[in-house]
């Protein structure tokens, strides 16, 4: 499995800690805005990386949503904050009307923060 996120959103990186997916699962964190090769695949995807992070499990592609909606499914912990978050992402409805307010939340964090988006399909 594959993770793509953006490093330099606060909230994107404090979600790969709080999941603990190395500690769980075979992942492979891969940086949005670092130079592997699978970001080559994510762009002829056509996956905005601004629009949200990206799990490759096999040779399924999940983006969004729906990579929130496949990382709760592959998480049960006692932590409560992570129970909670994989209670509301493992519900597809919930994971598609809570997306756009988080991916707002990130897209405010960076221009507070001075930092530019990802811009990987340009």
């Amino acid at each position: 499995m594959q993770v793509v996120y953006d490093e330099q959103c606060p909230f994107c990186s404090a979600y790969v800690k709080l999941m603990q997916l190395k500690e769980h699962h075979a992942v492979e964190l891969i940086r949005a805005r670092g130079g592997h090769p699978l970001l080559a695949d994510i762009k002829r995807q056509g996956l905005d990386l601004d629009e949200g992070m990206v799990v490759k499990i096999g040779e399924q592609w999940f983006h969004g949503d729906g990579a929130m909606h496949r990382l709760a499914l592959l998480s049960s912990d006692t932590v409560w904050l992570r129970r909670f978050s994989s209670w509301v992402f493992a519900s597809s409805l919930r994971s598609r009307l809570l997306y756009p307010v988080l991916r707002a939340g990130r897209n405010l964090a960076l221009r507070l923060l001075g930092r530019r988006k990802i811009n990987n399909l340009s």
